[in-house]
């Protein structure tokens, strides 16, 4: 073992905390972690209503008493997680904010409570990262699963296939949210109901054919509604039972049962709580019909959520060997192949370009000074710089950039969607100049990066120019101060295609680079 000068072993390498806050529809939640061993163990949790969807759901604003209680939960986190040393905090909000026409400022107010800049998650999104929770600390990969998130403002399902996302779709039913729209007496009368219901049957039937056609083995459900529920059917109708399963014949018994009792009788059973009491009427019936219409035998409560999904993506952007670091590139990756896919895009094509991008951005290392992270987001780029002739062949680029960065490509932060798109986008005469739509934002340094992975492409894109495969095998030098790219053909006809492609950019590489740029054929 190595020691120090004093003979003591050395320091042992840090142990990063992390601290994830979900703001919610209904509730606010911290959880604080420490990555140890490339394991996250759980070192504080915390929990506030402060159903800050409410207003929202009737006259789609936040109310100021709302945000007020919500921020104050905030600042309570904020001490929380300064005291147990977080390295890293990221904030996210859910449903209220993506319908809440004032948003922004309560983005800006908990900006100056607490000096966190939250970001707005899409439905999709959210569903990513409970999936990534979920899988990161369950033994699924082997299991065709069903996800169940009922949060306030609205419900995620993911159907996962060993370990992959197959299908993800957010619905607006939400539990606080179908509690303002149809539920006005307590008990709920009947026409109530009825309303309810049928609006929670037209949605869930839009998907319920899709997700019984994926044969789904096992439905696990997170938040406090499915907590709520399963400690109801051991309430209501198993006392001795313990364990967190939901049979679907209990759920339409709970469903059932709850909807007649008064507020007062629902705040008495145990585990449903005076708040959650409020709503969990229409929590029941959502889930009684995604049990019924989706022919579920049973649903199974984990604490896991939101929260347990930011964390592992916290620990796999600071460590890529962790378990949820694979599982993160898994999902880029068969996003990635989806959009190709979709966009009919050449695969074959696609992945030819990206490997010579890969050796472009290995060879040349010494030149660029990329950071890292760029790596990947030029492999993604190089996979989708085609897109856009999808749209039209046109403004091909524009068009590709937009797609990009406004496409639900799963792993990827809006900001790093945008920096792939705008790599993607300066393939043609265009080149990055500050006041592009494609660069707004981004800050200099992030532009000039952004030129010099663009430009990566650019010579990885004419090597394979032909389509045909012509380039058997590259190499990529520099030597006295200049690089030079050395092709050999695989075919008779050569690779003067490729050849003259790479020259053409030998101005624009000098620019970026300072550098000389020659190509011949072996």
């Amino acid at each position: 073992m190595a020691h120090n000068e004093r003979g003591r072993p050395p320091h042992p390498p840090p142990m990063p905390v992390f601290a994830a806050v979900d703001i919610g529809s209904n509730s606010v939640r911290l959880k604080i972690a420490r990555l140890r061993g490339r394991k996250l163990h759980a070192i504080h949790e915390d929990r506030e209503v402060t159903r800050l969807g409410e207003g929202v759901f009737r006259s789609n604003f936040l109310s100021p008493e709302s945000m007020a209680e919500t921020v104050k939960v905030l600042r309570r986190f904020h001490r929380t997680a300064q005291r147990l040393g977080t390295d890293s905090v990221r904030v996210v909000a859910t449903s209220a904010l993506r319908d809440a026409r004032n948003s922004q400022a309560f983005l800006e107010w908990v900006r100056s409570a607490t000096g966190w800049e939250a970001e707005i998650i899409s439905g999709l999104e959210e569903g990513r990262l409970i999936h990534l929770g979920l899988v990161s600390n369950l033994p699924l990969a082997r299991s065709t699963v069903l996800m169940i998130d009922l949060g306030g403002g609205s419900c995620e399902l993911t159907v996962s296939r060993l370990g992959h996302i197959r299908e993800t779709v957010s619905l607006p039913l939400g539990a606080v949210r179908l509690t303002n729209e149809f539920l006005r007496h307590d008990p709920p009368r009947k026409r109530e109901l009825q309303g309810l219901r049928g609006f929670v049957d037209r949605e869930v039937g839009r998907v319920a054919g899709r997700i019984v056609g994926s044969r789904v083995k096992v439905a696990i459900a997170t938040s406090g509604t499915a907590a709520a529920l399963s400690a109801a059917a051991s309430h209501l109708i198993k006392p001795s039972r313990k364990t967190p399963v939901v049979s679907a014949p209990e759920m339409k018994r709970i469903a059932k049962l709850i909807s007649r009792l008064p507020l007062e009788e629902r705040k008495k059973i145990n585990g449903i709580g005076p708040r959650r009491a409020e709503i969990i009427v229409a929590g029941a019936i959502v889930y009684h019909e995604l049990v019924e219409r989706c022919q579920l035998r049973s649903f199974r409560y984990s604490p896991l959520g939101l929260r347990d999904g930011l964390l592992a993506q916290m620990a796999a952007d600071y460590d890529r060997s962790t378990r949820s670091g694979r599982q993160i590139e898994s999902e880029r990756w068969d996003s990635i192949r989806h959009a190709v896919q979709h966009y009919r895009v050449d695969m074959n094509h696609a992945l030819q370009v990206r490997n010579s991008a890969m050796e472009l951005f290995s060879a040349l290392k010494s030149l660029h000074h990329l950071p890292l992270e760029y790596r990947e987001w030029l492999s993604a780029a190089a996979m989708l710089y085609e897109v856009g002739d999808y749209v039209n062949r046109n403004g091909r680029h524009r068009h590709t950039q937009y797609i990009i960065s406004n496409s639900e490509i799963l792993g990827y932060t809006p900001e790093q969607r945008q920096i792939i798109g705008a790599i993607a986008r300066y393939l043609g005469k265009s080149r990055p100049t500050p006041g592009d739509a494609a660069l707004k934002g981004l800050l200099p340094l992030e532009q000039e990066q952004i030129a010099k992975a663009s430009m990566l492409l650019r010579l990885a894109r004419a090597m394979n120019l032909s389509r045909s495969r012509a380039v058997q095998q590259a190499r990529i030098g520099i030597r006295d101060g200049a690089v030079r790219v050395t092709l050999t053909s695989r075919r008779r006809a050569g690779v003067d295609l490729e050849l003259w492609a790479i020259e053409r950019d030998r101005d624009y590489f000098r620019e970026l680079f300072g550098r000389e740029l020659s190509a011949a054929a072996a």
